[in-house]
């Protein structure tokens, strides 16, 4: 099959007894960093059209995360990667405010922290540099904190809410009502003001809207969103305790259809994976990336459950445009040549899945060496306590130190779904 072309069903790639097996071990945490490493040492041999790899570029990574650490977290006592770290963008703490307002028992709280962590993450796709949200003290927030801080209120306003009497809360019937002009009101869109992907975000939470309405066994017999609280609750064993990987497993297979235009394998579609001529036996590299990203978010609102989330680390770091900047911006990946920064590529490109790859094997590489440096373990200083406090803050400075816009160093064209 030539991987260049424009498909999206990949089945002739696999013998038909092969299907369901191939979609388990590409649905499975442990096959993202498997093939990421296949691209990572294809890379390192120089057989990349767009990338080498100068290893010894990576202490001053390390330098400069371990500085943005000690500036930040001089304690090291970091919280966790998460979407709820956005809502208290500008030091004002958006969910405590609306948390004293709340007159609901316990378990209706945990819905609506749920609720809102889904709505916040499928949301948080790359804004792009020009967009801004004035939120109501007057801020202007960009990014993904300006993102954040939109979707809260969103949420708070009962956008996604059928119900006058509830409006915190996600339902079937509002989504499916959701038009794009309503969607850009509410996140201030206008010519003079564009979001990257705003389409894309719509068409997400449309589906997102269809999949409350079929499957309700993932919504503990709901037809709301936060239903998936009681399905999760329902679920753990008496001491509440959940592991990562399967809190993964439960939302890759539920979001699962809402993704546009993914590689279809037997009539199922597989989200953020891709295709790339490199990889071994099926040419196949998943990245899950949003889901990732919705798993480490919603440790916030089910740990305040009292669920207890276990294997955090089994989760990669995500490999996106800010932690993927930090190795470009240091030297460790270095362009082949000029066309790579000058130009936006498309997330299906075999540049893109490249550098992604790249992102996922260094993150753990840089997290290593921190805990060589600090004389700790994974379990005092975990991968997403790295994330949060060191790389991703990391990949932002040097990019405002880089570029008077504080983009990346690569620029991808968005479609509001992926990055």
């Amino acid at each position: 099959m030539d991987m260049d072309d424009d498909i999206n069903d990949v089945d002739e790639l696999y013998d038909v007894d092969d299907i369901d097996a191939s979609i388990a071990r590409l649905s499975e945490l442990s096959t993202i960093r498997q093939r990421c490493k296949q691209l990572y040492q294809w890379i390192a041999a120089g057989e990349s059209d767009y990338f080498s790899l100068v290893p010894n570029h990576l202490p001053t990574v390390v330098d400069y995360v371990l500085a943005v650490i000690d500036a930040n977290h001089p304690d090291l006592n970091i919280p966790n990667y998460s979407r709820w770290r956005h809502f208290s963008a500008g030091g004002r703490d958006r969910w405590a405010e609306l948390e004293t307002t709340l007159t609901v028992s316990e378990e209706e709280q945990a819905r609506i922290r749920t609720e809102l962590t889904v709505i916040s993450v499928l949301l948080d796709a790359g804004a792009g540099k020009h967009w801004r949200y004035r939120d109501s003290d007057g801020q202007d927030y960009a990014r993904s904190e300006g993102l954040a801080v939109a979707s809260l209120q969103m949420y708070r306003d009962g956008l996604f809410s059928a119900r006058s009497d509830q409006p915190l809360r996600v339902d079937a019937a509002a989504l499916a009502a959701l038009n794009s002009e309503r969607l850009a009101a509410a996140l201030h869109v206008s010519p003079d003001n564009p979001l990257l992907g705003l389409p894309g975000r719509l068409n997400l939470l449309k589906q997102l809207g269809a999949v409350i309405t079929r499957n309700p066994g993932y919504l503990g017999g709901q037809v709301r969103l936060g239903g998936l609280f009681d399905s999760l609750k329902a679920q753990v064993e008496d001491d509440a305790r959940l592991p990562a990987p399967d809190l993964f497993a439960l939302l890759l297979d539920f979001l699962a259809p809402i993704w546009p235009g993914r590689k279809i394998l037997g009539g199922f579609n597989l989200g953020d994976v891709w295709l790339h001529p490199a990889l071994d036996d099926d040419g196949l590299i998943p990245f899950h990336q949003l889901v990732q990203w919705l798993t480490y978010s919603l440790v916030d609102p089910l740990e305040a459950a009292g669920f207890t989330i276990t294997q955090l680390d089994d989760l990669t770091g995500l490999p996106e445009s800010r932690h993927g900047g930090l190795f470009v911006d240091l030297g460790v990946v270095q362009p082949m040549h000029t066309e790579v920064m000058q130009y936006s590529h498309a997330v299906d490109s075999d540049l893109v899945i490249e550098w992604r790859a790249l992102t996922v094997c260094l993150l753990d590489q840089v997290a290593e060496q921190i805990r060589q440096r600090l004389g700790l373990d994974a379990h005092q200083l975990p991968l997403a306590r790295i994330l949060q406090g060191g790389t991703w803050a990391a990949g932002r400075k040097i990019a405002a130190e880089r570029r008077s816009d504080g983009s990346p160093p690569i620029s991808i064209i968005s479609d509001g779904t992926v990055f």
